[in-house]
């Protein structure tokens, strides 16, 4: 196949992240500093968040607050963050349950809950603040020009046409349904849960005292999140073929199906806010890397929301990226710099993979031959100090070879 010529006179970055969400952001934040060209393609124009900055809940974890910080990230947050102090696992039908306690492991807290859109201002203002980065916004990725051995050709959609660039190192951080990643032609293998996750605000008679409440049925996961706001996160998994039938409930019928999920562990639930409803689905890219282009985040690997897993692993994408780049700034599309980020990424993205899928997968099962099993590997994770030391450090975000901004 020929590839089209790189035009000599469009200009050339040294990285181009393609995507301005959690990832792409907090990577072009992770780069500031470093003598490279950087810049950041971001579908929104100015004085707008991208849709992803909406009422979600974030459960950012130890290590991804302790990055957050060192980037300045944390400290541009208006709102206050809800901490994760303990956290409270059970599993409607099957008997026994898992507490995990920050304190016995000499911690304030596991994590912080920081509301999505709370979230994207903070990173809008350290963005703003980034006098050497290059923004190209509002614009759309639409295509690959070609590879001379040196940069990639890459095409934009702007208001003003189309625009050609030319990038030492092209990064996809475009999400799940990645253009980037298709024009690569990296392929992916996708998995449809059968689930739609509703996230909604609702207020209860007393404050959060920092647990996290984490409830599994045949239908999915509903999670209480303490937010900082004197409110809960509600995260609440069912089967796709009733979430016609959820949406439509009122204030009233939609405070009741969460209380009796959780009784009154929580305290009585008095009002609700608007809710928001996303199917749950998989997608996992065959490989991370091409010819001077890297994935990250959801373009890498989407994710089960159990375990609140998806964007701190993303950032740990993102900051190893960071630090490889730190090593190699002369070449950024050095091939041995990719191998080397793939290789590294290895073992946490496939435990985190696995332990994803495989959780979403055992607790939705309705078989009760699974019942006894799972009842006694609740009642073996509360009781066994190992156990809920090895689930406690890969909950926080510390379990292998972590980047250096999240020790």
């Amino acid at each position: 196949m020929i590839q089209p010529e790189i035009r000599p006179d469009t200009r050339t970055h040294d990285v181009l992240i393609v995507g301005g969400g959690l990832v792409g952001a907090s990577l072009a934040i992770a780069l500031d500093g470093l003598p490279l060209d950087v810049a950041l393609v971001e579908a929104t124009p100015p004085g707008e968040l991208p849709a992803v900055f909406d009422q979600r809940n974030l459960s950012l974890a130890a290590a991804s607050v302790s990055a957050l910080d060192a980037l300045g990230v944390m400290r541009k947050l208006r709102a206050p963050t809800g901490p994760i102090r303990r956290i409270h696992v059970s599993r409607a039908g099957d008997f026994g349950r898992v507490r995990l306690e920050a304190a016995d492991y000499g911690r304030e807290a596991f994590g912080q809950v920081v509301v999505a859109r709370d979230f994207g201002e903070a990173l809008e203002a350290r963005l703003s603040a980034l006098p050497r980065l290059t923004r190209y916004r509002p614009a759309r990725f639409v295509g690959l020009d070609g590879d001379d051995g040196q940069a990639r050709g890459v095409r934009l959609a702007t208001g003003d046409g189309e625009l050609h660039l030319r990038a030492r190192l092209v990064v996809a951080a475009d999400g799940t349904r990645s253009a980037l990643r298709d024009a690569l032609g990296i392929a992916a293998t996708g998995h449809d849960y059968g689930q739609t996750l509703f996230v909604a605000r609702v207020r209860g008679e007393r404050a959060p005292d920092g647990t996290a409440w984490e409830r599994f049925t045949d239908g999915g996961p509903t999670a209480l999140l303490p937010r900082g706001d004197r409110a809960w996160g509600v995260v609440h998994g069912v089967p796709a073929a009733q979430a016609s039938a959820v949406a439509a409930l009122d204030e009233a019928a939609w405070l009741a199906r969460i209380q009796s999920l959780f009784g009154w562990r929580a305290g009585r639930f008095v009002a609700a806010g608007e809710r928001s409803a996303y199917p749950i689905a998989s997608v996992v890219a065959d490989t991370l890397v091409a010819p001077r282009a890297v994935l990250l985040g959801n373009a890498a690997q989407t994710i089960h929301p159990v375990g609140a897993q998806g964007f701190n692993l993303g950032l740990r994408d993102a900051l190893t990226l960071a630090e490889g780049l730190r090593a190699h700034a002369a070449d950024p599309g050095d091939a041995s710099l990719l191998e080397g980020y793939a290789q590294r990424r290895r073992e946490d993205r496939e435990r985190t993979l696995a332990f994803s899928d495989g959780l979403a997968r055992m607790t939705a099962n309705p078989s009760p031959l699974l019942r006894p099993l799972r009842s006694l590997g609740l009642l073996a994770a509360d009781r066994a100090g190992w156990l809920q030391a090895w689930m406690v450090g890969g909950a926080m975000g510390f379990r292998g070879d972590v980047p250096e901004l999240c020790r």
